[in-house]
Formats: structure tokens, sequence, C-alpha cells
């Protein structure tokens, strides 16, 4: 059976040409080009940030505070839609908003029953592995591959991701695209 990899990269492609035009047509001023080290930066920060949050549970810290930064510094949400698919949500699967990608990583909002905290875990090392290289044009970047995500026990979890990316007027790699799922089983 031939591989659906490259439909899937062109959808997410046209995907984020939309996202784009219609933050143009916002007004939204973008810096000049993306580069790859840029990416593996963005990517660092955010699997820091999940640790992060986690540590600052188990600390019993601030980490509803540590998750708003996180959000708010990674995320795109100050200049555009920023379209989020988490892995572990069933009741409401996408996440548009600043509120349901807080929800999905803390819990405890009303408005978003299902979700438990996934940073909550905590996860004590998160480690990306980009397959399959990464597609930059200009102010757009994605990426694909594979977060396995460590537990204090040990226990390893591998997820599937896709991201986009856009830099900001600032120079600040944020985040625009982010979809989360588990692995296909053949069980």
């Amino acid at each position: 059976m031939k591989s659906n990899s490259a439909g899937i990269l062109k959808g997410l492609i046209i995907n984020l040409v939309l996202v784009f035009a219609v933050m143009l047509s916002a007004g939204t001023a973008l810096a000049e080009g993306i580069s790859e080290t840029e990416i593996l930066k963005a990517q660092q920060e955010w699997a820091d940030g999940i640790v992060a949050i986690g540590k600052a549970y188990t600390d019993k810290q601030d980490y509803k505070k540590v998750a708003q930064d996180m959000i708010n510094d990674l995320y795109a949400f100050q200049a555009t839609k920023v379209l989020f698919k988490p892995t572990k949500a069933a009741d409401i699967q996408f996440r548009p908003t600043k509120e349901g990608t807080l929800s999905y990583f803390i819990g405890n909002n009303k408005d978003f029953p299902e979700d438990k905290g996934f940073a909550l875990q905590p996860w004590i090392k998160v480690k990306i592995t980009n397959s399959g290289g990464m597609y930059i044009k200009n102010e757009i970047a994605l990426a694909m591959g594979v977060y396995s995500f460590t537990t204090s026990d040990g226990e390893i979890v591998d997820v599937d991701f896709s991201f986009g990316y856009i830099k900001n007027e600032q120079g600040k790699i944020k985040i625009i695209l982010q979809h989360s799922s588990l692995p296909y089983s053949h069980k």
C-alpha cells in the first residue's frame, strides 16, 4: 500500500498557507525567513516548557502561571488563530483558543471537563525527533515527527506530531499549528 504522507504534508501546507493569508489580510506583521536552527530551538523550548509545568505542579508552585507563560511565549495567539489538536482529546478535539490550549495542559476547566492536565503527568523529559525533515518557506515552517515523553518511572510514551510555525515581527518563532496523535497500531 502506498504511503499517504505526501498527501498529509500537502494538506498541512495548504492549511498553513490559508492561515498565513488570513494573517496578512488582518495586517499581522511577520519577520523575514525562518531557519532550521530556530525551529529546533523553538521545539526545545516547547519540550522544556512541558517539563517545567509538571515540575511546578509537583513542587506545589504556580504551575498555571508557568503554563500561561509558556503558551504566551510559544504560541501565536496574540497575532492569529492557532490550530491546536491535542493527543488526548475526544469530546472537544480541536482547540483554536488560548483557553482550550491551557485547559489541555493543566486541566481544571469546566468548559473542557475531559482535560486532566496533560503536562501535570509530570513528564521528566521530552525528546523531539523530527522525521522526514522540515518544510521551510520564508516566514512559514512545518515540522513533523515524534515526541517521546518520559515519566518519572522511566516509561516512554511516543506521540506523533505536526507543528506549523511563523516568525513574528520581533523575530520570535511562534506555533500556529500543533497536531498530536498516538501512533497507529495494528492491534
